[in-house]
């Protein structure tokens, strides 16, 4: 009794002391999240140096007084010690743009308050320049410190050596310089360092960084700093050194070789985008552990070494953008590759099968090389993690059977310019999470499959079947669908146009046999639209009036199609558009007022319609200052020509052909600066950028470029340009009522390539200055009224190919000249008073006609200005050839003939010089058939 009464009193004792830790310890707990009102504080005075525009300050305050001891550990990015309470880390980082929410903030030195703080990171946003606090120095417990891309500026303060404990530093991508970096001795347990986009001049920058004994990650890609010579380098003591980035820092082949003798341990080495030349060191062979290269935007050549197969470890090799020769190596198939990019080489030959043994290859990438034959199911044989697939732009066909099953599911399918037709091919249907598909220009001839469409999975971004012949229709796309790209253009689809997803930003459907109104687009906002394409096809209807919910357009074409009705004034609510095509429909009516708010354009092809109306006051350069393109040709404008037209500084193609203009020519064409000046300005592009992720190996950066064109009148023909129209400099006039002489200020238009003047009522004479216009190849100024000679000048521009003077009044001779007589007569015709080759002589020609035309008028000399020979100095010209032959010949023949003694010795000269060389010939014949 009394022993279960003991071990009732221990059994109470223990449970007792089990509750009474448990006290302490919830205690104790409930202590972890109490917050150290000094450094409350610290943080509430840090606040008021910030902006705050995103809300991310929305938890910093005092709920109630009860909690003020408590509050500051909960606040959005600070965190505290479980077991003091301390501040730990302050974790502010912004959103990469410029769109900061800390925007002309200060760094407060209450921070200096916040004795155990171990993690600062505050990159990403804006600082105003400023330059980093040196009291940073003084966070002695600080282990992490991430500035990056925070617009600070300046010198590094040398302070940050003071951070013994600092084991990562991220200081890139603001714009700093490094004078002197030898503050980094101090920082022995540093194992991350990011110098990236700094400005170094330290001249022993790569000492002082590589005696850091346990560093492991070193990037410094796009930064500069000084040449040295690698005889000069200092042993390495970073051997634990693992990422080396020296991406775009403008090294070349005779400064990268130390990175050989860094570390042994190196796992990663970006060399992209720099001046490496030659071919590819056989060192790396050295790097045993070596897990990814990156060399790619060089300048190498020869082949890849196969010094490269004892580099078992190597899982990523980048070689894209090089000149790297030869065929694939068949010795790849002993790498664990993951990824391979040989992009952009001078590759020959075939695929060789032992690609298809890389079992771990996830991407492959042989595009835009010379490679060439078949391709077939045994490249792709043990490929069942494959991703990426980009064979295209070479010349391979494929030969794989309807039933083959691949063991991969691709997210990136790229085959342009491969011959993988005239069937669809049908082993795509296996491929259920695809992003991007690619099969433009694959010679497929078919009709596109039902099960494509059900295929796509909401994840697709983007689809390219474009210059192709496939038939067949398009269903509406589903909304929730998460397509970037849509092009099919160039292939003979049918149907009405579909609906396409409103996250689209690109939507091509050119050149088909859509048919139908285009209304349905307005029953969805598609407020990412970038580019909308549906021209040469068969749309019909007015164009809808909703294009305030397309507010991002940049790029409109509805050209050559059959639209009617009015221009819709909603096309001014397109702020950004910068190329506009509504040629070759049936609309009618005026421009509307509101196209002067798109002040973005830089193209406007109205041509081919049924418009009027006078040019508008508001289509001067400074509604459109980026203007280079205008055609208003095929329509029916009236009305003069405005002077203000002459403010769009920038144009280099004007086309108001065939309309019903009247009036004279504004005089002030001088003002058409891209049109003085001889070369070439613009590109003719715009590009549209944007980037599809969700790779499981690698992001894919697009810039879909969009190629502007226009059909103009040339050298006789009605003639599309699109690559080459940047070299297109015109201005077309023609077919108008245009009347009075034509100005001067052409003669300053010196790399003007085409003039048309022609079929108007122009008067007066033709400019003396023509001859300026040295770029000049076409010129057209047929029937009009023009009278007076034809100036000398003409016959100076050498560049002269399409040439039409005809139906004129003109008078006088033309001038002489290879240029001028190289055209045909119709190009003079149609002027009664005009003489000379290569129409009917001129009174007082020579009989010759070749005569004529080489030496002028036989009755007196005549002074061109061009130094063309006249009969006179023929004349003089042939005798003196005739005296000089018979004093020349005769005087020495004549004399041989007469003087026998002379005739004697002239013969025997001749004789010994003959026999000279028969026995020098006979002796060193002999000697080289005795040897």
């Amino acid at each position: 009794m009394i022993e279960h009464h003991k071990g009732n009193i221990i059994i109470n004792f223990l449970v007792a002391l089990v509750l009474l830790c448990m006290k302490y310890d919830f205690a104790f707990a409930s202590a972890k999240v109490t917050c150290i009102e000094k450094e409350r504080e610290a943080l509430l005075t840090f606040k008021k140096g910030l902006i705050d525009h995103g809300g991310v300050f929305s938890s910093w305050r005092i709920e109630n007084v009860e909690n003020m001891k408590n509050e500051c550990c909960k606040w959005n990015g600070v965190f505290c010690s479980n077991t003091t309470g301390h501040v730990t880390a302050l974790l502010l980082p912004g959103n990469w743009s410029r769109d900061y929410y800390l925007e002309g903030n200060k760094i407060s030195s209450s921070l200096l308050d916040l004795h155990h703080l171990e993690n600062l990171d505050l990159s990403g946003n804006e600082f105003g320049g400023t330059k980093i606090p040196k009291f940073i120095g003084s966070l002695k417990n600080l282990r992490h410190l991430n500035l990056r891309q925070s617009n600070f500026s300046g010198i590094i303060p040398l302070q940050i050596g003071n951070i013994i404990n600092l084991q990562t530093l991220d200081i890139s991508s603001n714009d700093l310089l490094s004078e002197n970096l030898n503050w980094l001795s101090h920082l022995s347990l540093l194992s991350r360092f990011d110098l990236s986009y700094c400005n170094i001049s330290d001249p022993n920058w790569l000492q002082n960084i590589l005696k850091l004994p346990s560093l492991q990650e070193l990037y410094l890609q796009y930064s500069y700093f000084p040449e040295f010579k690698s005889t000069s380098l200092i042993n390495s003591s970073s051997k634990s050194l693992s990422i080396l980035d020296l991406t775009s820092t403008e090294l070349d082949s005779s400064t990268f070789d130390w990175l050989f003798n860094v570390s042994t341990s190196l796992t990663k080495i970006y060399l992209s985008n720099n001046r490496i030349k030659g071919q590819i060191p056989d060192a790396f062979a050295k790097l045993n552990f070596l897990e990814y290269l990156d060399l790619s935007r060089n300048m190498l050549e020869g082949e890849i070494p196969k010094s490269l197969k004892n580099l078992s470890h190597l899982q990523n090799l980048l070689l894209a953008y090089n000149n790297l020769s030869g065929t694939l190596p068949e010795m790849m198939k002993s790498f664990g590759l993951r990824q391979l990019s040989l992009r952009g080489n001078n590759f020959t030959g075939s695929v060789p099968e032992s690609l298809g043994q890389l079992s771990k290859l996830e991407f492959l990438d042989v595009s835009f090389n010379y490679l060439k034959g078949i391709i077939s199911e045994s490249n792709f044989k043990k490929l069942g993690n494959l991703k990426v697939l980009d064979l295209s732009f070479n010349s391979l066909a494929f030969n794989i059977s309807p039933d083959w099953i691949p063991d991969f599911d691709l997210d990136v399918i790229n085959l342009a310019r491969c011959e993988t037709g005239p069937g669809f091919p049908t082993w795509i249907r296996t491929q259920r999470s695809f992003s991007w598909l690619d099969l433009s220009n694959a010679g497929i001839s078919s009709k596109v499959p039902k099960w494509l469409w059900s295929n796509l999975s909401p994840g697709v971004q983007y689809l390219n079947l474009s210059h192709n012949q496939i038939s067949g229709t398009i269903p509406d796309f589903s909304p929730e669908m998460m397509f970037v790209s849509i092009d099919v253009s160039y292939n003979k689809f049918s149907g009405p146009v579909p609906l396409f997803p409103p996250s689209n930003w690109i939507f091509q459907l050119s050149q088909n046999m859509f048919s139908g109104p285009i209304s349905s687009i307005c029953d969805v906002s598609y407020g990412a639209l970038a580019l909308l394409d549906l021209s040469s096809n068969r749309l019909t209807g007015e164009i809808p009036n909703c294009w305030e919910q397309m507010s991002s357009l940049h790029i409109l074409n509805l050209g050559n199609n059959s639209f009617s009705g009015a221009i819709p004034h909603g096309l001014g609510s397109l702020l950004q558009l910068e190329t506009l095509h509504l040629r070759d429909n049936n609309l009618s009516g005026k421009l509307p007022s509101t196209l002067q708010n798109c002040s973005s354009l830089r193209m406007i092809d109205i041509g081919g319609n049924r418009l009027t109306g006078k040019i508008p006051g508001w289509i001067v350069g400074a509604n459109f200052p980026d203007m280079t393109h205008l055609s208003f040709r095929g329509n029916r404008f009236r009305g003069s020509i405005p002077s203000e037209i002459c403010s769009l500084t920038q144009i280099q193609m004007l086309d108001l052909s065939r309309n019903n203009f009247s009036g004279k020519i504004p005089q002030c064409f001088d003002n058409f600066g891209s049109l003085v000046d001889k070369s070439t300005i613009n590109s003719g592009m715009i590009g549209i950028s944007f980037q599809l992720t969700d790779y499981n190996v690698s992001s894919l950066n697009i810039v879909k470029d969009y190629i502007d064109y226009a059909l103009v009148q040339w050298k006789g023909q009605e003639l599309e340009y699109r690559r080459t129209l940047t070299l297109l400099k015109l201005v077309d006039l023609s077919g108008n009522r245009l009347v009075g002489d034509i100005p001067g200020s052409f003669s300053s238009l010196k790399g003007l390539i085409s003039l048309n003047l022609s079929r108007n009522s122009l008067t007066g004479n033709l400019n003396h200055d023509i001859g300026q216009m040295e770029m000049l190849e076409c010129l057209d100024l047929s029937s009009n009224r023009l009278s007076g000679t034809i100036p000398i000048g003409l016959a100076r521009l050498h560049y002269l190919a399409v040439l039409d003077l005809a139906n004129n009044d003109l008078t006088g001779k033309i001038p002489s000249s290879t240029q001028l007589q190289s055209f045909n007569a119709s190009a003079f015709a149609g002027n009664s008073e005009l003489c000379g080759l290569p129409l009917t002589l001129c009174p007082g020609d020579g009989p010759d006609p070749s005569t004529s035309n080489q030496f002028g008028d036989s009755d007196e000399e005549k002074d061109d200005g061009d130094g063309i020979l006249t009969l006179s100095f023929l004349k003089e010209f042939g005798i003196s050839i005739i005296v000089g032959f018979i004093f020349g010949f005769w005087g020495v023949v004549g004399s041989l003939l007469v003087k026998e003694s002379w005739r004697r010795t002239y013969f025997s000269f001749w004789d010994g010089i003959g026999n000279w060389l028969y026995v020098r010939t006979t002796v060193l014949w002999t000697k080289l058939w005795i040897s």
